[in-house]
């Protein structure tokens, strides 16, 4: 992938009920895959959430506890242009997408309920079109308590 287009990559974790924010080297995000396995590394009460920002065109995340590997893309036609939402969209089983005008998130919605932000809630976010892809990664960091480490890691002001 190329770095240039990489807007953020962070992992966030808890760690004894406190969050932890980190950035991600770049030669782990190939793929949804080595995203993951390099995921494993960190500790975490609730495994290991990573999110990857692309050319403010799309977010994924990716959350891994024990073996469990769970993907939420935020738009699936990022998979026309980009190889780590192509990955993204094989790991989820799902059809290429045929019209690059039907912008819609592809994987688990409920990835993140057990931590604050139930599905719902994930969906009408993502369906706001008028939000970056930081902004949308902004307001999950806040419901899930580490907006303040988010906004700071990624240079936006907390609001």
């Amino acid at each position: 992938m190329d770095t240039d287009s990489i807007d953020f990559a962070l992992v966030a974790y808890r760690e004894e009920g406190v969050w932890q924010l980190h950035e991600i080297v770049d030669d782990v995000l190939d793929s949804v895959d080595t995203l993951a396995a390099a995921l494993r590394r960190f500790p975490g009460d609730g495994g290991a959430i990573g999110v990857v920002g692309v050319d403010e065109d799309f977010f994924v995340l990716v959350r891994v506890a024990g073996p469990r590997t769970r993907i939420l893309l935020s738009d699936v036609t990022a998979a026309d242009e980009w190889e780590l939402a192509r990955t993204a969209v094989e790991a989820l089983d799902l059809p290429m997408p045929e019209d690059e005008d039907e912008q819609e998130p592809a994987g688990d919605l409920s990835l993140l309920a057990d931590l604050g932000m139930n599905a719902m809630d994930l969906g009408l976010l993502l369906d706001d079109f008028d939000l970056y892809p930081d902004e949308m990664v902004s307001e999950i960091a806040r419901k899930l308590g580490f907006g303040v480490l988010f906004d700071d890691a990624v240079g936006l002001t907390s609001a």
